[in-house]
């Protein structure tokens, strides 16, 4: 029995461990949680207040950056891993209290899945000021609050700056999701075949059509068949050949920066106008192949729309239909897994989606786990639900400035005609206006600079944790089961 048990403290059980000659555990005191240190001597890389217990030191530590990295290296299990080309689901906690109720998820459904729970876009953490850091050493926090010590992995997501892979590496993070959109030529798709050319012409010379090997060429992947004639093959280069620069310079100071540290990619072309054709697909992944460039996962852009927080919107047999043929693509050029981005909520295309790839997919989510911090909010604390929700009414129209959303504020109800607060989550434009302006809530301050939001919300989740991981883990669990393999 590890002494910290007998200790007069409010030890969280499910963090107590000894290891090492340590004994390590979370602590609950009324300011707060910190992080209890039993050992023989006075720690080195443990910062905090030590006293005498029992002939041994006893320090109590604050969960700071540098106890968060003392942590992880004592406990090895807290760092994240690459995953390869297990079948695995990204899990986004946009305020940092959300990996207790994920972990509770991925434990419920009984495994199969390989988890990331410390994941978010640079676009997330900009609009909720936070760092690489403070999203690692959170998810540390909450795997070691539920003594989590399985593989999992960490997803610096949408990348598009050098600078942006410098501080995600140092702060850990093991997956690099490369987002080249901005360099997509989304002209290509209605172009003519004179104006085709002369964009062509601007490409790199490495990635001149002549440099591709595919003119003329006929490939032929399970049920598909393509010949990149001058047509196709033009339009293909000229709408990915620059986002496939980006992917490359990118990727290259990742190898260099990286050093001897293991790291995995992930190529992005899913926010853009138009669907990733199945010809696309093959020039993207022939491309990247031919320029030497290693990716664990692809994220195309797939027929109909994938909008925040909501379902699926498009038929679902055309979109089977199109996955199987991405799908095939995957397993010829790579295999690689497939990625689905603003996975959130998409449940009537799990199904389809684990069956086309065989398994070779990756969930991500990030909002979702948003939007349940307010559902438990609803529950508990209507009032601060009403005051956030008639602020997002306000903001809606300038943050949705960068999402694929449909929602409409004349069809969301005005918050004096709410009678259900819970129910409001699941009213589809209301759905979506609380979505996208998470940024604006956890960041608006008043005129003498306090937060409007933030303070209030952040207390509230910390006094209600375990309704808040309750709801987290039973709305993932409706993630996470369609993606088990199927027992044979």
């Amino acid at each position: 029995m590890p002494k910290l048990s007998s200790a007069n403290l409010s030890i969280l059980p499910r963090s107590l461990i000894s290891w090492e000659g340590f004994e390590f555990g979370l602590v609950q005191l009324e300011s707060g949680k910190c992080l209890a240190v039993l050992s023989a001597s006075a720690p080195a890389d443990f910062h905090g207040e030590p006293s005498e217990f029992e002939g041994q030191i006893l320090t109590l530590c604050p969960l700071s950056p540098q106890n968060a990295a003392s942590l992880r290296t004592h406990l090895p299990w807290l760092l994240p891993r690459p995953l390869g080309l297990m079948t695995s689901a990204g899990m986004g906690d946009r305020i940092g209290l959300a990996t207790p109720g994920h972990v509770r998820a991925v434990r419920a459904i009984g495994g199969g899945i390989s988890p990331i729970f410390a994941q978010q876009s640079i676009r997330e953490m900009t609009r909720t000021e936070r760092t690489p850091q403070q999203v690692m050493d959170d998810a540390t926090w909450g795997l070691f609050l539920e003594g989590w010590q399985e593989i999992h992995g960490s997803d610096a997501d949408h990348l598009m700056t050098t600078a942006d892979i410098d501080a995600c590496l140092v702060a850990g993070f093991t997956m690099f999701t490369i987002d080249p959109g901005a360099h997509v030529q989304n002209r290509a798709e209605s172009a003519g075949m004179g104006e085709l050319r002369e964009l062509a012409n601007e490409l790199p010379g490495h990635l001149r059509l002549e440099a591709s090997g595919l003119l003329g060429k006929t490939i032929e992947i399970e049920a598909l068949s393509f010949t990149f004639d001058e047509h196709i093959l033009t339009k293909a280069a000229v709408k990915y050949g620059k986002a496939l620069a980006h992917v490359e310079a990118m990727y290259r100071h990742l190898v260099q920066a990286a050093g001897d540290r293991a790291f995995e990619l992930e190529v992005s072309v899913d926010e853009t106008e138009q669907p990733t054709s199945h010809a696309e697909h093959v020039y993207i992944a022939s491309e990247l192949k031919r320029l030497g460039i290693r990716w664990v996962s692809l994220a195309p852009r797939y027929v109909g729309r994938f909008e925040k927080g909501v379902d699926y919107i498009g038929e679902l047999t055309a979109f089977e239909l199109d996955l199987k043929g991405h799908a095939a693509i995957a397993r010829a050029f790579g295999p690689y897994k497939l990625s689905l981005h603003s996975g959130s909520d998409k449940f009537s295309i799990y199904p389809a989606a684990m069956h086309q790839t065989q398994g070779l997919v990756h969930l991500k989510t990030a909002g979702t786990s948003y939007l349940e911090a307010l559902r438990t909010l609803a529950t508990h604390d209507p009032a601060l639900l009403c005051e956030i929700y008639s602020f997002a009414r306000e903001r809606f129209d300038i943050d949705k400035a960068t999402y694929h959303v449909s929602a409409e504020l004349s069809r969301a109800p005005l918050p004096e005609a709410v009678t259900d607060w819970p129910g409001i989550l699941n009213q589809f434009d209301a759905r979506q206006i609380l979505h996208t302006t998470y940024g604006s809530v956890l960041t608006e301050r008043d005129p003498q600079g306090h937060w409007l939001f933030r303070e209030r919300l952040m207390a509230f989740l910390a006094r209600h944790s375990e309704a808040y991981a309750t709801n987290l883990e039973q709305h993932f669990i409706r993630h996470l089961k369609p993606f088990q393999p199927a027992i044979k």
